[in-house]
């Protein structure tokens, strides 16, 4: 591991923080982030030591970074992929999302995937076949399955909605809460753009949809409508 950029992170860290990351990650006892560790690096401060060595980085220096245990070294390295992927040409972009692709296990809590996603896999895919976003919404791989959803924020940044919503009807009946609010978040993205869009596919549906999904979902509906949705008069 590049020792340089271990003493610039480690510059930024905050032990003092530490407790409530690893609070607010759900690091403890059968949570998703159990055993996680922290520096206690805020975002910023990360992204202030990517900008100043992603260029120069190798993929073997990346993959030591995303093979950490601490938190924040995995999502320096992820944001390292992501100035990498926005910086470079069309062909570099291939070996970067086969990269993601290969190490995706690493990617292991919601930031993480939040933060790269759609930069990464959502862009790549933008004008390529989608279908393995419907194979990983069946996985079994928690966030692997909010990397599939996650991803389609690109495809609605450019107006395309078919697969942020045949994968949302895919993970309509998903176990767990992290999924319901990725979804509803998608859903109500996708309003932001047409609110009649989002409306025709929540009316046959809404219903059924766990709680906190719909409630993202309608989160900026007007009151009125917000309330009769929830209260199931629609």
């Amino acid at each position: 591991m590049n020792q340089t950029i271990v003493e610039a992170l480690n510059s930024y860290a905050n032990p003092a923080k530490i407790a409530d990351y690893k609070r607010f990650f759900k690091t403890g006892r059968g949570e998703y982030g159990e055993g996680d560790c922290f520096l206690g690096v805020n975002v910023p401060d990360t992204r202030r030591v990517v900008k100043c060595y992603y260029k120069t980085m190798s993929f073997d220096e990346i993959e030591a970074f995303l093979y950490s245990p601490y938190h924040e070294h995995r999502l320096f390295a992820l944001l390292v992929l992501v100035a990498l992927f926005q910086a470079k040409d069309l062909d570099y972009q291939t070996p970067i999302y086969n990269f993601y692709l290969k190490h995706i296990h690493q990617i292991n809590n919601w930031d993480l995937v939040d933060s790269s996603a759609s930069y990464i896999v959502g862009s790549y895919l933008l004008q390529r076949n989608r279908s393995i976003l419907h194979q990983w919404a069946t996985s079994s791989h928690l966030w692997t399955r909010r990397i599939a959803i996650v991803s389609t924020f690109a495809f609605i940044k450019a107006g395309d909605f078919e697969d942020s919503l045949a994968l949302s009807d895919q993970l309509l009946h998903d176990s767990h809460d992290l999924i319901h609010k990725a979804v509803g978040w998608v859903l109500r993205t996708i309003g932001d753009h047409d609110i009649n869009r989002l409306i025709a596919y929540l009316n046959p549906r809404y219903k059924q949809m766990p709680r906190t999904m719909l409630r993202y979902a309608i989160e900026k509906f007007d009151e009125p409508l917000r309330q009769s949705y929830l209260k199931g008069l629609v």
